[in-house]
Order: C-alpha cells, then sequence, then structure tokens
C-alpha cells in the first residue's frame, strides 16, 4: 500500500515566509528594463551638427559618448554625469552631451574617421570632445576614470575642467558686435541669460528657428551676454540695465553707439520671454520702434510665431 506523505516541515516554512513578504516587495524584486539613453535610429551625423551649432552660440564644447544601450559602463557614466551636483553643473554649463550609438559593423564609422575617435581600440563608453567649430579637442578611453565598479565624479570633472572652453569676455562680445552694427547699419538685440534658467532657453530656442532668425537678422545682430559664464558678466549686464535689478531674459534694442532704443520693461516689469498677450504686445512694440528693413507682414510672421511658441508653453502648464 502506497503512503502519500504531505508537505515536509521546511517546505511549508518556506512557503509561509514567502506569502508574508509584501506584493510590493515581490514586484519590485522583478527585474525591470531600463529606459535607452541611446538612440539607435537616430542619425548621429545630425545630432552632432545640431550641437556644435548650439556649442557655437554658447561657447560650449561638445561631448561625443560612443557606447550602446547594452553597455553598463556607459549607464554607469550617464548616471553619474546626471546625479553627481558639480558634474550636472558642469555638463549644463560647459558641454553639449552626444550619445552616439556603435551599433554593429561600420555604424557611424564616417563620423568616426572625421573626428579621429579610435573608439573601436578601446572600451565603452569613449569620450570625444569638440570644439564649437568642429575641430577635435581630445579623446579618453574611459577606463582611467574608473575607480573600483563606478566612475570616480573627481576624475571626470576633472577631465571636463580641462577641456572645457576659454570663458569670452562679455565687454568684448559686445565691443564686436557695435564694430559689426556699425559697419552695417544694423541695431544690436542684447539679451541677457544664464544656463540655469529656463525662459532664456525658450527666447533662445524661439530666436533660433530659422524663420525667425532670417527675419531678426534683418535688423538686428544677435548679442548674448551669459551672467553666469562669461567673465565680467554681471558687470556688463548691470551697466546695461543701468544697475537695475530684474529677471532674465531680460531684452534691449540699441543703435550701433549703444544708445538704448526700447527694452523689456513693461507696464508690470520685465517681460522675459513673452508669453501673455500683453508681454506678446510689448514686444512687439519694441520690435516696431527699433526696425529698419522689417515690414508690417514680417513683424505679423514674427508675432504669430511668438504665439504659437506661447501656445505651446500654455498648453503645457494645463497638462502638467
Amino acid at each position: 500500500m502506497t503512503t502519500h506523505r504531505g508537505p515536509s516541515l521546511l517546505f511549508v516554512a518556506l512557503m509561509a515566509a514567502t506569502l508574508a513578504i509584501p506584493l510590493a516587495a515581490q514586484e519590485s524584486a522583478t527585474p525591470t528594463k531600463r529606459a535607452p539613453i541611446y538612440d539607435e535610429e537616430a542619425d548621429a551625423n545630425l545630432l552632432v551638427e545640431a550641437a556644435l551649432q548650439r556649442a557655437s552660440v554658447e561657447n560650449k564644447r561638445v561631448l561625443l559618448m560612443y557606447g550602446g544601450n547594452w553597455c553598463s559602463w556607459c549607464y554607469l557614466l550617464d548616471g553619474t554625469l546626471k546625479s553627481d551636483r558639480d558634474l550636472r553643473r558642469k555638463m549644463q554649463y560647459e558641454y553639449e552631451l552626444v550619445h552616439v550609438d556603435i551599433g554593429k559593423g561600420e555604424k557611424h564609422s564616417e563620423l568616426s574617421a572625421r573626428f579621429g575617435s579610435d573608439h573601436r581600440a578601446h572600451g565603452y563608453p569613449y569620450l570625444t570632445v569638440l570644439a564649437a567649430d568642429g575641430t577635435t579637442v581630445t579623446h579618453k578611453d574611459t577606463a582611467e576614470l574608473e575607480e573600483g565598479k563606478a566612475h570616480d565624479p573627481a576624475k571626470v570633472l576633472a577631465f571636463l575642467e580641462t577641456h572645457e572652453a576659454t570663458p569670452r569676455d562679455a565687454g568684448t562680445v559686445l565691443a564686436e558686435a557695435q564694430q559689426l552694427a556699425q559697419a552695417d547699419g544694423r541695431r544690436l538685440f542684447i539679451h541677457m541669460g544664464a544656463p540655469w534658467c529656463g525662459w532664456c532657453h525658450r527666447l533662445e530656442d524661439w530666436m533660433a528657428q530659422p524663420e525667425v532668425a532670417a527675419l531678426l537678422a534683418l535688423d538686428f545682430i544677435d548679442v548674448k551676454i551669459d551672467q553666469d559664464r562669461m567673465t565680467n558678466g554681471k558687470l556688463v549686464a548691470s551697466l546695461l540695465r543701468r544697475g537695475e535689478a530684474g529677471g532674465i531674459p531680460w531684452i534691449v534694442l540699441m543703435d550701433g553707439a549703444l544708445r538704448p532704443l526700447a527694452d523689456a520693461d513693461g507696464p508690470d516689469g520685465n517681460i522675459g520671454f513673452p508669453v501673455s498677450p500683453e508681454e506678446i504686445g510689448h514686444f512687439m512694440s519694441m520690435l516696431r520702434t527699433a526696425r529698419q528693413k522689417l515690414t508690417d507682414a514680417d513683424l505679423d510672421v514674427l508675432q504669430a510665431s511668438l504665439q504659437r511658441s506661447a501656445d505651446k508653453i500654455l498648453a503645457a502648464r494645463r497638462q502638467g
């Protein structure tokens, strides 16, 4: 006669322990898929060109990080750049980061050859620093930045500081723009900003739109005074604002003799990047006051473009 034995005491104990674990804790133990940091479908050539354009305007470097979503060390370095306070600030202020997916075979081999990035002879991630004009500054095998099972933030920061761009002098930037204005008769579109200023970036993104940039260039020379990154940035900003305090971005339109024609101080103070109807109205009045070649039709195009940008911002506010 066959005897059917019940579960052992050990089995019962294990089952009881398992059932005692909260459901949330059991779910947290389930591996989660990491969000990709490399766009495997993107053309890195286009990403680099866009980054170089931004770097040229901002006097930054471009940092290429070769690797892929299969690369655990790429995730580690990317995470360190974002989580360490000093590195996060350094990247925000001084670098445009481009993740270059190496894929399989010879993906982006022309890009690598263009900048002399011999990354296939090294481990990943592999770094290349570019100047804003597209010339190669240096390369880095990131194994030299590792400490144990992570990257050493101090080593990474030292590398970035060594190869960042030389700061521009705000007085020199303004003087060079003034000379150009005197030579071709245009006015100066001077705007103060800083890397941490989200509204400054909204203004600059709007100004960089091809249609907007082409129209503004008919009458104005774009002059950005970065209060944080430029040598004497705060001093020049204070002189242009006549010592008055106020938020940023702040805009002043001047002629070639640095005589102010219009500024962003409306009835309720600095309009910043104009979003409300009153702010947009004040900004358009500034352009009408200082224009020389811009037609009424051109101003209508600029106002419509500005309104579209404002509508997107307001829609995002309502959703968020």
